[in-house]
Formats: structure tokens, C-alpha cells, sequence
């Protein structure tokens, strides 16, 4: 059995009843069924935990406490396993200078090929650098004015630890008496004592020269010594002037620019070799943007129209402001739009030939005379921001803040020297800007010599692998320049799958999280290709999904359920696709055989006058367009994936709503207006993140229900008599909780080379609270029994009181029955996450104006969980609200008003209008993929409809 199959015996992580299941190996196998019902927990925290944890035991305890421990899952026994290999949804880095290409290793070779076969371009004369000879080294010092000093030194250690004794050792052997190290002049006589692990640069001095007629003669000396030293380098350090650097390999005969050797570190934007000095590598700084300090110019100075200068008890600069107004002759009560373009500029950059004085009174009534050059507000919150240590300084200044490319090197990140090496008329920035495919129609175009191919053929070769790799999971759109935090979750797994994919790896097992989110149905065979291709090669590969055509393709279904949370944790049925189509006790089952299924709405709703209309849309690669969204209905945002979807509905609208509607700091990505706000007073964003980061924080804190539950204790009899107010039903605070665990209910006990254990607090047996506390009833439950209760009991418990029960009654109506009101927030989906805070705007008295928009809702959800959801929706745009959802979803798209499909491609060839309009209307569409998967699924819904139609007229 070990041999073919995984044996899993007694599974009872988080949900799991005890389960024990035969998994066949070198084979791929689908994790299905409800959200929540423990397909993660099986997947994940049993199997993956299981085999990491018995591979990090494998080695020493010392490489242990560097790898950190895998708790041992609560299983029974797993035979069978393989060394492990967990692809999940996290983002692969928030790093900002970690990148598609960087992640990828793709940007590694190129730097390789750009050091081995790049040609070195002066930016001046945009002729290829050639090497120098001594002779123009002399000549381009004797043009120095005469008796400029100089100091010729040849450089033998650049930025490498070490003592480098040796290396003194050598330059007293031969004589010279000085070097320059770490910028200082030492004597070769002296002990020279360096840091061992610290960075060193060592230069010695050759010669000290003055420019005069007739020392032509010594300067050709000195040099060809210095480039002796150095290997073709030397260095001259003007004396009250700049350093100059020759080479006798590459530098401008016209104006001496140079470049070192060409090495792969040259390219690296994270050594100093390579990074742009400006901005340090990361390509873009932050600026104070005119638009966020002055949002509204039809205010006066006096009126606070510049808003980080407004007074606050502890700030002097409303007094600076005045008192810059008094002296340079500006009106504070003239609105800011009407002042000269002169007063503007003094006010945001402020005046350096002239100082100003003013009284400076401080909150506690201190006078002092000050006595300064203005600083502009711009100029000031930049200095301030990078000047400060105070996070919290730096936070207020960020609201005033824009992220913008660098200008010295254009958002490329590398130094002039770097992106002066051209291959092919691109230099490396401009390489990793195209997108995969466009990097892959670069190199099938590289034109190499015979020479320069023979050295380049194998790093040609490995960059055309990785691309192909990433080109098939359906990411050619992304730029290999793209920094690894902007990534969705879903690309993020899809670039981690290419690299795996890349080490062709046999006898591995990889569990995967979810892979088609976020993709597009044209890119999903190429997606299951992939898993095929992986399998093939002789893995196991299990799949947490709920994708039908992932599902269809599987050579093994595994379908937990009955339900969710306490109601699942069972394997409800397992086999291939066909077995399970034909067992009604499956929910995935019923789903797959047709028998259960989303059906189309009755009827569509009409677009009305109504609408937000957006213009000149022209961010990232959208094509400057003009898109009316119709309010009122339920809309859809469809098309390939990096067509431009989240860049209309994320950066654009719901930035520019939330600026106008809700006094927002975020700016809008670039467009000219958007028209029509003014038929909504309110923005609802409802997106997957974590309605909590700490065990503190769970669904009854967020739905504000909790607030309800604490006054019912409070109101009890016995609260009242003790005089316990509803804090003390708090667990985040002093006075109810219990102090020995502080109201966390478990007590962290650290191990060192073991996990750390976490032990249910003794004090509290794991209530949170104290027992002066627990002796406050209601209806025979203390809080912490409420606080365990599952949402579908807190609806019976709660039934006499109506403020809580409708609360938790949208809980249940979104498909979250199961969870616990006290569940901490960190254990939740991100799907469960998103349908809590889907659930704490339904309750709310609606006015027919909001604007509720998702993206991707239906991430982590069973098709089960889709229809419920959809239901969800629908009633709210019932009620006069509009809905948009950027989706790929069919089952979601098939049931709108309204859809806007963007496209037709990804990247470069998206950011345009393919097709609007309803469902029916999209599925004609000739140029659009999502027409091409639509049209064949409204028909099946159609027939399938009037098949019902047909059944229920037979029974009347």
C-alpha cells in the first residue's frame, strides 16, 4: 500500500471527525466541498504538515533552529508520503525589490548575458565604448586648467570583507608608501587593522601630480603603473573637484565616460555596484503630491486650504504660515487658485534668499523668536519624512505622499553605467519591462555572432525555458519588472508552480491552493496542462478546487463535507469524476451531473438613466477609455486575466469614490473625471483581507454584535446588583477577563528546538474570562458558552432579541451558520473573511445609493457556497443598491444585468472595451473570449430551464 497510495489514518485537525482515506500516488487528485469544510485542514495542515515536518527531522538540530518546526498534526499515522511541496496563495514577497524576474531567476541570467555579450553605449555620443590607451588618458588630463592637483590611485579592493593583510603586505613589497581605504589616506608603515566581516575598498596611491607643461612624461609613468596594479583601472581624484575613472578596456574617447569590467553584480539592483544612487535600487521614491496637501483650491489660506499646515495643539507651522504671508506680501484670504503663480511657488517650495522672522508660541505657552529660510510645504513634508525616526511622523507625512518612478533613472532602478549596456538597442530596464510574451519575441530575436552565441547559447536556453513555463500557467502578461507585492494571490501560487515546473523534479508530492483564481476560462486548459505535465513526470499532485473543468480533468476526486465547520469533516464520497457524478450524497457530485445547479434570474434588470460614467481611463495599460456603469443593477468586469479589470474598478473608481465620498488619502490612478457621483453618498469595498489580524478579534467583534450581546449580560439581574457594566464583559480589557492569560484563553509556552506549545490557561480553563464573570447568566449560558455557541444556534438563542438575531441572521444568510460567534479571526478563509464583512453591510438600513464592489468573491467558494452567495447580491441590488464584481466566475457572469468585458488581451493588448451590455448581448460578441465559454453555458441554462419548466408542468 505505501508503494502506490498515501495512507491517511484518524485526521482530526481543526474540523476533521477522525478520517482516514487511501489516496493513490503519481496521480492528480481534486480536494473538494463546502468552504470550510476541511479541505485545507486535510490538505494542508495534515498531509503537507506531516511530510515537511518528517523532512526537517531529518537534519541536524542545528540546521533545525534556522528552518523553524512544523507542529506535528493531530493524525493517527500517514504511509506513503513523499517529501512535500506546499504552493499556496500567500504573495510571494512584500519586498520591494523583489520582482517577477528576481523570483523567477529569469533576471539572473539576464545579467549574465548582459555582462558576457552587452555592448557599452556612452549616453552622450550613443557610440559603443571602446578600451582607452594611456596616450588618451594624458591628453584628457593635461586639459585641467594648469596647476590642478591630482592624485592618481589604482583601486585593488572594491566593497569585499576581509582584513586584506595580505594585500598591504604585497604594496610594501613593492614599495609604495600610501593607500586610501574606506575613503581615508592611511601610511603602509602603520598597522592597518580591518573588520574581518565588514566591506572594505582599497586603492593605492600611485603619484600626486600638478598639471604644468612637461609632466607628460611622469603622468604616463604613474598611469601604466596604476593600471598595472589594477588590471586596466585607474583612478584620479581631482583635488577640490570630482574622481575620474579610466579604463583601458572601456571608456568614450569624447568625453571619458567609463564603465568598469562588465559583471552580472553591474546589473544587480541590490548591490551598490549596480543600484541607482537616488532611490537605492527600488526605482521609484516617495514625493509630496500638490493634489493631497491642497485638495481643494477654491479655499483661503485662512480657510486651511493647505491641509497639513491646519493648527493642531503641538504644530508652530499655521504661525510659519502667517508670518511667511505677512512678510512676502500674500493675501490669506484670497482663495489659493487666485493667487499669482509667484505666491504658489513660495508657498510650495518655498524661498531661500530671504529669512523670515516670526514668534513661535508652543502648546504650553513658551515664546521663541525664530529666524529662518521658508521652506515651501512640498519641500518641507519631503524633508521631514526622510529626515525623521518617528514611525509615527513619517505616517502623517505618507497621507500627503505619493509613490513616483525615480527620475535619475527613469523606474529602472540600476545606475547610468548599468543601462548604458545595450543588447540588441535595449538595455536591461528595458527588457525586463515587456511582458513575458514580449520578452519571448525579444530573445527569438537576439542577433549574436557565432562568438557571442557560443557564450550565450545555454543562458538563452534556461531564460526561454522559464519564460515557456510561465506562458503556460497563464501569467504572459505580467512584466518581469513587476514587484512581487502588487501580485494577486493567484499569481503569486502560478509563478511559484512555473518555478517547480522548472526543476523537473520526480517522486515530489505538490498540494496546491486554488490555482485558477484569477484566471481567465481561455487560460484554465493551460493551467490543468500544466498539473497534467507535473503528474506525468512521476508526482502526486493534489489540488485544493472548486473548478469544474480542474475537477473533470482529475484522475481522483476527494469530496469532504456533509457541511461545513462542525458539520463537515467527513469524506462524503471519493473516486474519479464519473464515480462521484453518481452518488447522491455528494454535494460536488450533484453539482457535476447537472442535477443541482446556479439557474439564470427570471429576469434581467433594465439599465436605467442612472449611471457613473468614467472618462479618459488611462492607468497602466488602459487605452485612455470612456466606461458607463450603469447603477442600480448587478454589474460584472470581465475579460482575460491583465486585461485591465482591477486597474477600472480598483485604482480608478473606487479610489476616486472613496476620495469624494469619504474623505479618502488614496489618489486615483490616472483618468480624466468620472461623472455621476453625485447619485451615491456611499462606497462599500468588500474584498478578501483578514477582518482581523490577532486572535482577538473574531465575528461578533466585527459585526458589532458582540456590543449587543455584552448589554444583554450587563442588563441582567445579577450584573445589576454587582454593578457590572458592559466592559466588564470584555475580554480585551482589565476588570472581566482573566489576568493569568489576559483574556487570550491559552498560554504560550516557547520550546526553542521545539515548536512552541500553547496550553489551554489552567486559571480560566480557556473561557478568557474570570470566574466573577462566568456567574453572570443569561438563559443558563455565561458568555464564554455565547461566545461558543455556532452562528445557527445563536439565531435560535437569540430570537426575543431582535437587534442581534438579524445580525446573525445575515451571518447565516451568506452561508456562515457553522463558524463560531467567537472563532478568532485569524482561523478564518479569505472567502469566510470576505462574506462576514459581506454580511456587516446587509444589515445596514440601506438608502438605495451605495455602491458595493468585489473582486473575485468567489475565490475559496464550492459552487454550493456561489448560489448562496448570488442570492446574497441580488437582494442587495433589490433594494436599489448597485453591485460590481470583477469575476471570471461563469456561474457569477451568467446571472448579471450588466457586463463590461475588457480586453481583448492581457497586458499590452488589453486595456480596451471589447463588449457591454446583458449576458445574451456579450455572448455574441465576436472578438471577445469570454464570449466563446458564455454563449454554449446560457444555452445549457436555457435548456436545462425549460426542462424544469416541462417536469413541473407535468406534475401539475
Amino acid at each position: 500500500m505505501a508503494k502506490d497510495n498515501i495512507s491517511i489514518k484518524g485526521a482530526r485537525s481543526h474540523n476533521l471527525k477522525g478520517v482516514d482515506l487511501t489516496i493513490p500516488r503519481d496521480q492528480l487528485i481534486v480536494f473538494t466541498g463546502l468552504s470550510g469544510s476541511g479541505k485545507s485542514s486535510l490538505a494542508f495542515d495534515t498531509i503537507y504538515a506531516e511530510g515537511q515536518r518528517r523532512y526537517v527531522e531529518s537534519l541536524s538540530s542545528y540546521a533545525r533552529q534556522f528552518l523553524g518546526q512544523m507542529d506535528k498534526p493531530d493524525v493517527d499515522s500517514i504511509e506513503g508520503l513523499s517529501p512535500a511541496i506546499s504552493i499556496d496563495q500567500k504573495t510571494t514577497s512584500q519586498n520591494p525589490r523583489s520582482t517577477v524576474g528576481t523570483v523567477t531567476e529569469i533576471y539572473d541570467y539576464l545579467r549574465l548575458l548582459f555582462a558576457r555579450v552587452g555592448v557599452p553605449y556612452c549616453p552622450n555620443h550613443n557610440i559603443p565604448i571602446t578600451s582607452q590607451s594611456v596616450q588618451q588618458m594624458i591628453d584628457q588630463l593635461m586639459s585641467y586648467p594648469e596647476r590642478t592637483r591630482l592624485q592618481i590611485l589604482a583601486p585593488l579592493e572594491a566593497e569585499r570583507k576581509g582584513t586584506h593583510v595580505k594585500v598591504f603586505e604585497d604594496l610594501k613589497k613593492k614599495g609604495f608608501v600610501r593607500v586610501r581605504v574606506d575613503g581615508e589616506i592611511r601610511d603602509l608603515s602603520e598597522d592597518i587593522a580591518l573588520e574581518k566581516n565588514k566591506k572594505h575598498t582599497i586603492e593605492v596611491v600611485i603619484d600626486r601630480v600638478i598639471i604644468k607643461e612637461g609632466v607628460e612624461s611622469r603622468l604616463s609613468g604613474s598611469l601604466e603603473t596604476g593600471l598595472e596594479q589594477s588590471g586596466g583601472r585607474v583612478l584620479i581624484d581631482v583635488i577640490d573637484g570630482d574622481e575620474v575613472l579610466f579604463n583601458q578596456h572601456h571608456a568614450c574617447p569624447y568625453c571619458g565616460f567609463s564603465v568598469d569590467e562588465l559583471e552580472p553584480r553591474l546589473f544587480s539592483f541590490n548591490n551598490p555596484s549596480g543600484a541607482c544612487p537616488t532611490c537605492d535600487g527600488i526605482g521609484s521614491k516617495l514625493e509630496t503630491d500638490e493634489e493631497l496637501v491642497i485638495p481643494n483650491e477654491s479655499l483661503t489660506l485662512r480657510q486651511h486650504a493647505i491641509l497639513p499646515w491646519m493648527p493642531t495643539s503641538s504644530d508652530y507651522y499655521p504661525q510659519l504660515l502667517e508670518a511667511a504671508c505677512e512678510h512676502f506680501g500674500i493675501d490669506m484670504d484670497v482663495p489659493f487658485e487666485q493667487l499669482s503663480k509667484q505666491d504658489k511657488k513660495i508657498l510650495l517650495h518655498g524661498n531661500r534668499k530671504e529669512r523670515i522672522y516670526f514668534r513661535h508660541e508652543n502648546e504650553f505657552g513658551n515664546v521663541r523668536e525664530r529666524k529662518i529660510y521658508f521652506e515651501g510645504v512640498l519641500k518641507n513634508i519631503s524633508r521631514r519624512y526622510y529626515s525623521t525616526s518617528s514611525d509615527y511622523t513619517r505616517e502623517q507625512m505618507e497621507q500627503f505622499m505619493v509613490r513616483k518612478a525615480c527620475q535619475a533613472c527613469q523606474g529602472h532602478r540600476l545606475k547610468d553605467e548599468a543601462l548604458s549596456v545595450l543588447l540588441n538597442g535595449k538595455h536591461i530596464g528595458e527588457v525586463t519591462d515587456l511582458s513575458i510574451d514580449g520578452a519571448k519575441g525579444y530573445m527569438d530575436t537576439l542577433d549574436l555572432s557565432e562568438k557571442e552565441m557560443q557564450i550565450a547559447r545555454l543562458i538563452i536556453q534556461e531564460i526561454n525555458n522559464r519564460l515557456g513555463f510561465l506562458s503556460n500557467v497563464g501569467i504572459d502578461y505580467l512584466t518581469l519588472s513587476r514587484t512581487a507585492g502588487t501580485l494577486s494571490g493567484g499569481e503569486a501560487q502560478r509563478i511559484r508552480l512555473a518555478t517547480q515546473i522548472g526543476s523537473a523534479l520526480m517522486g515530489v508530492l505538490y498540494i496546491l491552493d486554488e490555482p485558477s483564481i484569477g484566471l481567465h476560462q481561455r487560460d484554465n486548459m493551460r493551467l490543468i496542462r500544466t498539473l497534467e505535465n507535473m503528474r506525468d513526470l512521476g508526482n502526486t499532485v493534489i489540488v485544493v478546487e472548486h473548478d469544474e473543468d480542474t475537477m473533470l480533468a482529475a484522475d481522483h476526486i476527494v469530496d469532504i463535507g456533509p457541511g461545513a465547520g462542525v458539520n463537515g469533516g467527513h469524506i462524503t464520497a471519493e473516486g474519479s469524476p464519473e464515480t462521484i457524478s453518481d452518488q447522491p450524497e455528494s454535494l460536488t457530485g450533484e453539482y457535476l451531473s447537472g442535477k443541482k445547479f446556479i439557474p439564470l434570474p427570471h429576469r434581467r434588470r433594465p439599465a436605467t438613466q442612472r449611471k457613473l460614467t468614467v472618462t479618459g481611463a488611462n492607468a497602466n495599460n488602459l487605452q485612455n477609455i470612456d466606461v458607463d456603469i450603469p447603477l442600480g443593477v448587478f454589474n460584472v468586469i470581465t475579460g482575460v486575466s491583465g486585461s485591465g479589470k482591477s486597474t477600472l474598478i480598483n485604482d480608478i473608481l473606487r479610489k476616486s469614490l472613496s476620495q469624494k465620498l469619504h474623505r479618502a488619502k488614496e489618489k486615483p490612478a490616472k483618468h480624466k473625471e468620472i461623472k455621476g457621483i453625485d447619485e451615491l453618498d456611499f462606497v462599500v469595498n468588500i474584498d478578501q483581507s483578514p477582518i482581523g489580524r490577532t486572535p482577538r478579534s473574531n465575528p461578533a467583534t466585527y459585526t458589532g454584535v458582540f456590543d449587543y450581546i455584552r448589554e444583554v449580560f450587563a442588563m441582567t439581574n445579577e450584573a445589576k446588583v454587582r454593578g457590572y457594566k458592559k466592559g466588564r464583559f470584555s475580554f480585551n480589557v482589565k476588570g472581566g477577563r482573566c489576568e493569568t492569560c489576559r483574556g487570550d484563553g491559552i498560554i504560550k509556552i516557547e520550546m526553542h528546538f521545539l515548536p512552541d506549545v500553547y496550553v489551554e490557561c489552567e486559571e480560566c480553563g480557556g473561557k478568557r474570562y474570570n470566574r466573577e464573570t462566568l456567574d453572570i447568566r443569561y438563559k443558563g449560558k455565561d458568555i464564554a458558552e455565547v461566545l461558543a455557541m455556532t452562528v445557527d444556534e445563536g439565531v435560535d438563542f437569540f430570537e426575543n432579541i431582535p437587534r442581534i438575531k438579524r445580525k446573525l441572521q445575515t451571518l447565516k444568510d451568506v452561508g456562515l451558520g457553522y463558524i463560531k460567534l467567537g472563532q478568532q479571526a485569524t482561523t478564518l478563509s479569505g472567502g469566510e473573511a470576505q462574506r462576514v464583512k459581506l454580511a456587516s453591510q446587509l444589515h445596514r438600513r440601506t438608502t438605495g445609493r451605495s455602491l458595493y464592489i468585489l473582486d473575485e468573491p468567489t475565490t475559496g467558494l464550492h459552487m454550493d457556497d456561489i448560489r448562496r452567495l448570488l442570492q446574497v447580491l441580488q437582494r442587495l441590488v433589490d433594494n436599489g443598491d448597485t453591485v460590481i464584481v470583477i469575476e471570471h466566475n461563469l456561474d457569477v457572469i451568467k446571472t448579471v444585468d450588466h457586463i463590461i468585458d475588457l480586453g481583448p488581451e492581457g497586458g499590452d493588448g488589453g486595456g480596451e472595451i471589447v463588449a457591454t451590455g446583458s449576458p445574451e448581448t456579450v455572448a455574441e460578441a465576436k472578438h471577445s473570449y469570454t464570449a466563446r465559454y458564455l454563449k454554449p453555458i446560457l444555452e445549457r441554462e436555457e435548456q436545462r430551464m425549460e426542462a424544469l419548466e416541462k417536469d413541473e408542468a407535468v406534475v401539475k
